[in-house]
């Protein structure tokens, strides 16, 4: 084979489609084709074409490979389409699947506890930053206060060096020698002499001078006056405010606080001479804190404090007076000046109003002493009143002048007492309650002169017995003289029969049902009858025209027959009497009247128990009519008809009980004064009289909280026992409410002597076994925060727990009982008016200060009371008290 022929043969088709390939046709390079992009398939290529450069091999060539390409995309779309229908069936699938809350309920849950958890993480957070920030601010007061100190005591020690080093300079010098040397070669000594270099300086040099020399003669006179606060505290509270009020003492320190900045060198003015006044009170305040405070708190602690402060800035300027301050010593003393003035005002306008509610209560008090004597003139008891009601009257007006200005103290007396009075004067009923057939005695007649006390009691009491006989809820007589004789304006109360109106009538019904049901029927009728004719022939004139006419139409032998005969009728009889009631019954009483008269019910029962009824308020009007016009007679007959009538009750019997009581109020006393201190029992206040001993025996039963026995209670106060009951309960309540506020005023950190009397009469009235009805009482007037509401709630409980079992055994209660019992004694126990009028000018200011502000008022009429009930019973059984106390010393004589 020769290969020296040049010729070229072609490679077979399906070579040649491998390594040919056309320029007019390109692609772009993959994995698939890269083969075909690589050097050697390009070199291949431009080889065969320039060999062969044949275009039937080159098509058939693009043909397959164009195939091929289209193949293997076909095939890559078919897999990406599957590919894609597989996404497509899972998200429909996901789609389609029901949802369960299970997983939102826990993520929720997961949320809201990390939420909890990174909140508490703040608040912890930031309770620490909050602990962190105030021992930051303790740690920085107390390095402030260790520097302002130390920087004292450096001062002080700066002076002493210099003080010293000035002491000694003045012992080394040496006087010259002129002597030892010839005088030739002495050099004389020329004094230097200072010259300004001009006018101004000069000025400015004899300022200074002047100012210093003023700043040490105004500093030197204050220190000569000796306040300071070691002398204030060594020195009595009276002593010291004297002093104050010395008027060398406030110019000094009117020029002293001027020098400084703090106070015009002129007293004249008020308000410049207050603000000298207020300075001075610095050293009263931390000198005497517990004179002139009237309680420990926060106030009070900020007051204490700024005063403190003052003191403190102003000292090194009164120890280091020959230099001039500085600006910013000056500007601290006046930041502090200004921050004290601030809180004594607030202190001081606080307290001013409480003392101006107790002397005005003080005030009220005397004057309703006053109104209370001085129509007295036979016993000479307004002689004995008066000069000293006026003297302490007085007093109070001159302070409440001095505190709330001359127009406005006059004018809040004169609302005070205008209260007063208006709250204390006569209760008239509603209406008016004089009743029509009532004779009335004319202008003319002289009250006839009755010696005999029987003729008095039966004459000018006719009216009312013969209506206690027909009505029997009406008190006996003797009763009615005792209650008249404590309280001129009484009267008796139909309250009690009006609140259980429908009690009493469905009483009688019932009882007048069955005896018209039984066989005595018919006696019945005329026994009820009989009685209603009694009863209004008592509220009638003898003589007179109703008195005939009820006497003949309710003739008791007529209605008998008309009865057996079967004729009585009661629609006639229901007639007569709503033509009848109308003339005799007060004004007052119409509605009632007209309404018995409208009532159209078929029951003639119920209709006869309501007419006994209405004719019952008749009676009781008539008979308060015939005690307000015979009050004046039985009142000077009083004395005599309860000695009498005790002396029929008790005969010759032995006062057991009353003995008994006598006893232990002597013995109680007697122990009382023993406690006292040694040399104040030989003063005669102290010695045990029978006034005392009375007294005594007297506030036990009224002042306690215990169940009242009636075997306790001596006869001759049997008349009173349902007085002296209602007194425990009401000091019961005094108590409870009192130790309910006084705790609330104490947590709160408010003032004892303020008067929450809206709060106190709310409370009044509720139960003792709501706790929180009381709270509520309180919350309605100041917000409780949540641990001061816990606190004094459980506290409350424990306070009604004593009132339901009416003890004494909570350390607040208990307290509270032993200061109104003092209260109560001393006032009672009072033997001369001065000491009469002193005792209730000073009630308020005793009561207020033990807790008792609200109930000023009641104790002071509870006082009155009891000072009457001893008066009207000493004056009646004087004669067995005196034989009581014989037998006592008898006794003890012979036991000695």
């Amino acid at each position: 084979m020769s290969f020296d022929n040049d010729t070229v043969h072609a490679p077979p088709a399906h070579l040649a489609a491998r390594f040919y390939k056309s320029s007019s046709y390109r692609r772009k390079s993959s994995a698939a084709s890269s083969r075909r992009n690589s050097l050697s398939s390009h070199h291949s290529s431009r080889s065969s074409r320039s060999a062969h450069g044949g275009p039937h091999s080159t098509h058939i060539a693009q043909h397959l490979r164009r195939a091929s390409i289209i193949e293997t995309r076909k095939a890559r779309l078919a897999d990406r389409a599957a590919h894609a229908e597989q996404v497509r069936l899972r998200a429909a699938m996901a789609k389609a699947a029901p949802r369960t809350s299970t997983t939102s309920e826990e993520r929720a849950l997961a949320a809201q506890q990390a939420r909890e958890k990174f909140l508490a993480q703040v608040a912890a957070n930031c309770a620490e930053e909050v602990k962190r920030a105030k021992r930051v601010a303790e740690d920085t007061r107390e390095k402030k206060a260790a520097e302002h100190l130390k920087l004292k005591e450096d001062m002080l020690e700066r002076l002493a060096e210099a003080e010293r080093r000035r002491s000694l300079l003045q012992q080394s010098q040496r006087r010259p020698r002129t002597s030892t040397l010839p005088s030739v070669e002495e050099k004389k000594v020329v004094p230097r002499s200072w010259k300004p270099r001009n006018d101004a300086e000069a000025a400015r040099t004899i300022q200074r001078a002047w100012r210093s020399t003023k700043r040490r003669r105004v500093v030197t006179e204050f220190l000569g006056l000796g306040l300071t606060l070691e002398n204030i505290q060594k020195t009595s509270f009276e002593d010291v405010s004297g002093l104050l009020s010395r008027d060398n003492v406030l110019e000094s320190t009117s020029r002293l606080l001027g020098l400084y900045g703090l106070q015009n060198d002129v007293i004249d003015s008020t308000s410049e001479n207050a603000a000298v006044r207020t300075f001075l009170s610095t050293f009263l305040v931390l000198g005497h804190p517990a004179q002139v405070l009237s309680k420990d708190g926060e106030q009070e602690k900020d007051l204490l404090e700024k005063a403190r402060n003052l003191l403190v800035l102003f000292d090194p300027l009164l120890t280091n007076f020959s230099s001039s301050p500085s600006t910013a010593q000056l500007e601290s003393l006046s930041e502090a000046y200004a921050s004290f003035q601030t809180a004594f005002t607030a202190w001081k306008d606080h307290d001013s109003s409480v003392l101006l509610d107790t002397m005005l209560a003080q005030f009220v008090e005397l004057d309703a002493i006053w109104q209370s004597v001085k129509n007295d003139k036979d016993g000479h008891v307004a002689d004995d009143y008066r000069e000293g009601i006026q003297h302490n009257q007085t007093l109070l007006l001159v302070r409440l002048k001095r505190l709330a200005g001359a127009d406005r103290a006059v004018k809040m007396i004169k609302e005070a007492i205008r209260k007063s009075r208006k709250a204390k004067g006569k209760k008239r009923p509603p209406g008016d309650v004089r009743p029509r057939a009532a004779s009335f005695p004319s202008a003319d007649a002289t009250p006839p002169s009755l010696t005999p006390i029987e003729a008095s009691v039966s004459d000018a009491a006719a009216d009312t017995l013969a209506h206690r006989r027909a009505a029997p809820l009406l008190p006996d007589n003797r009763t009615i003289m005792h209650e008249l004789a404590i309280n001129k304006e009484y009267r008796i109360d139909t309250k009690p029969k009006t609140d259980m109106r429908e009690n009493v009538i469905r009483e009688v019904s019932e009882t007048m049902r069955q005896g018209l049901e039984s066989d005595f029927g018919d006696i019945f009728v005329i026994a009820m009858a009989e009685t209603i004719r009694e009863k209004l022939l008592g509220l009638v004139v003898p003589g007179k025209s109703l008195h005939a006419l009820i006497s003949e139409s309710l003739d008791t032998a007529m209605i008998a027959d008309q009865v057996k005969m079967g004729a009585f009728s009661y629609q006639q009889f229901f007639s007569f009497m709503n033509s009848l009631l109308p003339k005799i019954c007060a004004p007052v009483r119409d509605a009632d009247v007209k309404a018995l008269a409208e009532d159209q019910t078929d029951d003639p029962i119920e209709r006869l128990a309501r007419l006994n009824y209405v004719i019952d308020l008749l009676s009781i009007d008539h008979a308060n009519f015939s005690l307000q016009m015979n009050a004046p007679l039985l009142l000077r007959e009083a004395t005599g008809y309860e000695q009498r009538c005790f002396a029929n009750v008790c005969g010759n019997d032995t006062l057991v009980r009353t003995s008994q009581w006598w006893t232990r109020a002597k013995k109680k006393t007697e122990e009382e004064m023993a406690r006292r201190p040694n040399g104040s029992s030989s003063t005669p206040t102290a010695r045990v009289t029978p006034d005392k001993i009375y007294m005594q025996g007297l506030v036990d039963l009224a002042i306690g909280v215990g169940e009242f026995h009636e075997a306790d209670l001596p006869e001759t106060l049997e008349l009173d026992h349902a007085r002296l009951k209602r007194m425990r309960t009401d000091v019961l309540r005094v108590l409870v409410i009192s130790a309910i506020l006084l705790t609330a005023k104490n947590l709160m950190r408010r003032d004892v002597r303020s008067q929450w009397k809206e709060q106190a009469q709310r409370m009044w009235d509720l139960p003792f076994h709501d706790a929180q009805a009381f709270v509520g009482a309180i919350e309605s007037r100041y917000a409780l925060p949540p641990t001061t509401k816990t606190q004094l709630s459980g506290t409350i409980e424990r306070i009604l727990l004593d009132g339901r079992n009416r003890q004494a055994t909570h350390p607040v209660v208990k307290v509270l009982l032993h200061k109104i019992t003092i209260h109560v004694y001393n006032r009672l126990s009072a033997s001369s008016a001065d000491e009469r009028v002193k005792g209730a000018s000073t009630a308020s200011q005793v009561l207020s200060s033990g807790g008792l502000s609200e109930f000023v008022v009641h104790i002071g009429a509870l006082v009155d009371e009891l000072q009457k009930v001893a008066e009207i019973d000493r004056e009646a059984h004087g004669k067995w008290y005196d034989g009581i106390i014989e037998a006592v010393k008898r006794e003890e004589a012979s036991g000695v």
